[in-house]
């Protein structure tokens, strides 16, 4: 296969551009495979930093699937569609997706291979049928391939952002318009490599928001992505001062209250004792199915704790 450098992309790295460009392998695995000699640039292997030139032809081998070295788990899921080339699955918060680091059980991957025959290799042994991710803490809908065929046709829909993401979350302050979009790049966190923020360097990411109901301290927000980085929705609502409530590592929780008035921190603080992590669920999906070509959407309920919250304000606050 190859892939032609357009003026544009001149001077990206190697491995950044072709991330962008096949987005159904992870960055590392496209660097893996840069770095086993599976892709050259006008037929000669280049290291993953090299920067392209308009007009250099890239070509590479995709490598049979490894055999995957993750033990199946059986682990309950909550499926919503299913048949021979992919799965749509409402994930429970607190779920890792695929393995990292020395974490090898537990996660989405682990139920999975339990509960599918077969799963895509596209996206490598530690990543199999994974085209998209949603964060631990994040629950609600995903999309899993399990044929090649269908990974390479979810993929697309993927980089030609014709797949229909939609996110319900609740976050700290109000806003003065009733809907809008930040595009601001993302990079990793020069002080904290763990956390993400928006950065000059970053890569370019995009967010489109709708109100959907105000109260007094917190709105209820419909959010689409344009693009989909890591973190992006919880490093844009904390760039625009409005972090998405609950969330501990970009400002969600108790660094708020003294922000708010005087008069509702006590109720602030009664709904923080009602969850643990940021109040952010994929709700909606929409796609073109990869091989029957049909539209396939799917909408998920807010999980308990994000209920209660919901609910609580509504009896409580002011709309």
């Amino acid at each position: 296969m190859y892939l032609k450098i357009l003026t544009e992309h001149e001077g990206e790295r190697l491995d950044r551009w072709l991330t962008d460009q096949r987005p159904e392998f992870s960055r590392s695995r496209i660097q893996k495979l840069i770095a086993e000699g599976a892709v050259c640039v006008n037929g000669r292997a280049m290291r993953a930093s090299y920067r392209v030139v308009a007009g250099d032809v890239i070509t590479f081998d995709i490598p049979a699937a490894e055999p995957v070295a993750i033990n199946p788990e059986d682990i309950p899921l909550d499926i919503f569609f299913e048949d021979d080339h992919l799965l749509v699955v409402n994930k429970p918060a607190g779920m890792t997706v695929h393995p990292a680091g020395r974490m090898r059980s537990g996660t989405l991957v682990n139920a999975l291979l339990a509960h599918c025959e077969f799963l895509s290799g596209i996206n490598g042994e530690l990543r199999p049928g994974i085209v998209h991710r949603l964060d631990k803490d994040t629950s609600g809908l995903m999309v899993v391939a399990k044929s090649d065929m269908g990974h390479r046709g979810l993929a697309a829909q993927l980089e030609k952002r014709t797949m229909g993401r939609r996110y319900k979350e609740l976050v700290w302050g109000g806003f003065e318009d009733n809907e809008g979009r930040i595009e601001a790049p993302i990079g990793r966190h020069p002080k904290d490599r763990k956390r993400m923020a928006v950065c000059e360097d970053g890569r370019f990411a995009a967010t489109h928001w709708e109100i959907t109901a105000r109260y007094d301290f917190l709105s209820v927000l419909s959010v689409k992505l344009e693009t989909g980085r890591t973190h992006q929705i919880r490093v844009h609502m904390a760039h625009l001062n409005r972090p998405v409530f609950g969330d501990p590592v970009y400002g969600g929780r108790e660094e708020r209250l003294n922000g708010i008035a005087p008069l509702f921190r006590r109720f602030a603080t009664q709904l923080l004792g009602q969850t643990n992590r940021q109040m952010l669920l994929a709700a909606e999906l929409r796609f073109e199915h990869p091989v029957t070509g049909q539209t396939m959407q799917f909408e998920t309920d807010p999980p308990d704790d994000m209920q209660r919250v919901l609910m609580l304000l509504e009896e409580n606050c002011d709309v």
